[in-house]
């Protein structure tokens, strides 16, 4: 604690030169600059874009995970704070490029009144004002943080009907796990239906097999393999999978709610607990994260060696059983 007083003193009695002061004023020209543009100006409809964006994250849109991305950002960027803290501080010009293509972007967005091209623009601008002013040591420490921001671009909108063929996968799972558990179900579009009619059957709406829990699993995967996985392989095949999980975690969320109409009660299933089983389904989906990224990390190349080994007679020294 003592040297981290000393050091703090220090900054502060050093003697600043031209070039220190031209390197802040330049830096709070740009932080004025961003905030005129996306907190000042209207351009979206009316409104600014951090208006018209935080607009976006709403259950109409199925987007509320937006709202957490900027304290995860935070999070982020204090959780490589060391290394930050160790590299070299040497800024490059290359991020004026970054910049220049940023401001381009959100040129034609508000050209066009795109507010997701806005929007983009803004992780691209960051990134070219890191390497501008800090080098690419830092720039690359901050790289993934930065690249997290483009969670926050609403695409809920545009992708939505792509997703729509989503809902009949489920609606499918569901019915074939629900089979197996002695609840037979038939479907009619996205409505399933008891075969027995001892209940009323529910129709699988948008949101609990769509573009809200594919973005938001998505996220949180991406999220586990930065901090946990340190393979480029490892860390694409279980964000490739990230789909596999919400649409897992999704089919056994319908799956319970199908028990419970059973075995319980259909008003209950359909009420109280369709409202609370939004946390079943991410429990599930997240099992199913960890379960793929421990099959991964089992020792297969050691395990066929070994067996190898022992039916050849012949160990090999450098083998390890210790799994």
């Amino acid at each position: 604690m003592a040297n981290d007083e000393i050091d703090y003193l220090s900054f502060l009695k050093r003697r600043w030169s031209p070039p220190d002061f031209l390197k802040l004023g330049l830096l709070l020209a740009i932080a004025w600059t961003l905030y005129y543009f996306y907190g000042v100006r209207q351009i979206y409809q009316g409104s600014t874009i951090s208006n018209w964006t935080w607009g976006r994250f709403d259950t109409r849109y199925n987007s509320e995970h937006g709202k957490l991305v900027l304290p995860i950002f935070a999070f982020l960027v204090w959780y490589h704070r060391d290394a930050i803290a160790k590299a070299k501080k040497a800024g490059c010009n290359q991020g004026l490029i970054w910049v220049a293509v940023g401001c381009l972007v959100f040129a034609l967005g508000a050209r066009t009144l795109q507010g997701r091209l806005g929007v983009t623009a803004g992780p691209i601008m960051l990134y070219g004002i890191v390497l501008y002013l800090w080098g690419k040591e830092v720039a690359r420490a901050l790289r993934f943080p930065i690249a997290f921001l483009v969670f926050m671009i609403p695409v809920s909108g545009p992708i939505d009907q792509a997703t729509a063929h989503l809902q009949f996968l489920v609606v499918g799972i569901a019915q074939n796990v629900c089979g197996l558990l002695g609840i037979p179900l038939y479907a009619v579009g996205t409505t399933l239906h008891p075969v027995d009619q001892s209940f009323q059957g529910f129709e699988i709406a948008e949101g609990c097999s769509g573009i809200r829990s594919l973005t938001a699993m998505v996220m949180v995967t991406t999220i586990y393999v930065h901090l946990t996985q340190n393979k480029l392989w490892k860390k694409a095949t279980i964000l490739f999978c990230s789909v596999g999980f919400a649409i897992i975690g999704n089919a056994g969320r319908i799956v319970t709610i199908f028990v419970v109409a059973k075995y319980i009660g259909a008003n209950f299933a359909g009420g109280p607990y369709h409202e609370w089983s939004g946390y079943v389904s991410f429990p599930i989906a997240l099992g199913a994260m960890l379960l793929v990224s421990r099959l991964l990390d089992l020792p297969y190349f050691e395990a066929v060696k070994a067996v190898k080994a022992i039916k050849t007679n012949k160990p090999d020294d450098d083998t390890k059983y210790d799994y």
